[in-house]
């Protein structure tokens, strides 16, 4: 499984940053521009230009990325060239060269989402992840007993691979419904997508910095106890649960409607969307964190306490998983602060402030993982997370992009007060870990949806006394 995750995580990297990362963040405020100011002759010749650069470029990646994997995987993984068993870093790299071309196909897909999504299209974009997860389910219970034993996890590598084509071929009715279905031509309109990628070079570099310290991470515990990646990986699938279902999503949503009020010089509607948004990341990342960290192990003993993973496993990803969870509540703001500068096409900004982000996380990940090993790694990037999140903030006041609108102080309070009863609710009455341990599979989740439900319920129980409405928050200005 490390293997794998090594083989997969370095591919899904690069599809954040030509993907729903940074490339969208470069084409969609364009897009929105055109979409705006230009007739549908215009934005077809952008679509037809962008789709052959873009397919260009991602397939010369993925061609040098192949022929290369042998030496990628000992930058990623630089620990397993020490080892004197090479059959992990040798099943990594056959991996790798299977999973590289889910980039291409990925991509394109991401391409593909961002035009529907300028064109408030997102139920399609949204719904496109879940072919990965059916596929990949699929290629571990029928694919993988094909393989010999020692190898059944490459299914999952196919089986990754195969979703990549299956997702960009789901996505292109939609586009031709639309009419706006791309087709590769050179020169159609240069000028245009130059200035994407003159914005693409910075805004892979700012939106990346989580997942680069991700790698970071993968690369330090390469060097630590066996299965630390593992504990790692399976620990941030955790955080990247809520952090893709609502952070991306909101982010995603915003962008193009940022990058329209800035277009038409609306900053009072640019302000107040940006501080909606705002109030939806700490009404829901906030919980989510506490969940995360106060569930960590009835979570990871109901999801993977089967088999291979021993209750050791869960103890060591509890770590981690407490520790990524101090910095949900930073993703998520850096997700939706991020795109406030690339819908204004300022990406120099968020590049400096990720540079300082990705540097201070390299420095405490040095003086964190001595004392608390693989978790030291997960918690240097919370913290690394906050910096981030704080000067992007910090820089949006400064330049007077953004000004908090009345209301926060109470806000803040009753939110304050929502979290704390949670937590005082779900820490005198979840029953103790060696019970969940006992427990059979359908004991273990019931028990959990029961007290993930307990802690939401009082939650907004309490929001509702307080004053706050769901009707209102909803309601986007």
């Amino acid at each position: 499984m490390d293997a794998f995750i090594v083989a997969f995580r370095i591919p899904n990297f690069l599809r954040r940053l030509f993907a729903e990362g940074g490339f969208s963040q470069a084409f969609i405020p364009i897009l929105a521009e055109y979409k705006e100011q230009r007739d549908r002759a215009a934005v077809q010749a952008l679509l037809d230009q962008t789709t052959a650069s873009l397919g260009l470029t991602l397939f010369v990646t993925t061609i040098v990325g192949m022929i290369i994997a042998p030496v990628v995987v000992s930058v990623f993984a630089l620990g397993w060239m020490y080892d004197a068993d090479q059959q992990k870093f040798a099943l990594a790299v056959e991996m790798l060269r299977i999973t590289f071309p889910y980039l291409l196909c990925i991509s394109l897909t991401g391409f593909a989402g961002g035009i529907l999504n300028t064109y408030r299209q997102f139920a399609v974009p949204a719904f496109t992840p879940v072919i990965l997860n059916v596929v990949m389910i699929a290629s571990a219970l029928w694919l993988a007993p094909g393989f010999p034993e020692e190898k059944r996890v490459v299914a999952l590598a196919w089986g990754v691979f195969i979703a990549g084509f299956m997702q960009l071929l789901f996505q292109l009715p939609f586009l031709l419904k639309l009419g706006l279905l791309p087709v590769p031509r050179w020169r159609a309109d240069i000028a245009a997508v130059r200035r994407i990628f003159k914005l693409l070079i910075p805004v892979l570099f700012a939106v990346s910095v989580t997942q680069i310290n991700l790698l970071v991470d993968t690369l330090i515990a390469s060097f630590l106890e066996a299965s630390s990646i593992s504990w790692l990986y399976y620990s941030d699938r955790m955080v990247e649960f809520p952090l893709g279902v609502f952070g991306i999503a909101l982010a995603t949503v915003i962008l193009p409607g940022l990058s329209a009020h800035h277009s038409n010089a609306a900053q009072e509607d640019y302000v107040k969307t940006l501080d909606w948004a705002l109030r939806w990341v700490f009404i829901v990342a906030l919980p989510a964190a506490f969940g995360l960290a106060l569930l960590s192990r009835p979570i990871l003993t109901t999801m993977f306490r089967y088999r291979e993973f021993s209750v050791y496993d869960v103890e060591m990803a509890s770590f981690s998983l407490m520790a990524f969870a101090v910095g949900l509540p930073a993703f998520i703001l850096i997700k939706i602060l991020a795109t406030a500068f690339f819908s204004r096409q300022d990406t120099a900004t968020p590049v400096k402030i990720g540079v300082i982000a990705m540097l201070s996380n390299i420095l405490l990940n040095l003086l964190l993982m001595g004392p608390l090993l693989h978790a030291g790694l997960a918690l240097a990037t919370s913290l690394s997370a906050y910096l981030n999140a704080g000067l992007l903030y910090y820089r949006l006041r400064q330049l007077e992009h953004y000004r908090p609108q009345p209301g926060w102080g109470g806000y803040s309070l009753k939110l304050g007060a929502a979290l704390v009863l949670m937590a005082i609710m779900l820490l005198r009455f979840v029953p103790a870990p060696e019970l969940w341990n006992d427990w059979g599979v359908l004991t273990r989740t019931w028990q959990l949806l029961l007290w993930v439900s307990a802690g939401a319920v009082v939650y907004w129980l309490v929001l509702l006394i307080a004053g706050i409405r769901l009707r209102e928050l909803i309601a986007h200005p």
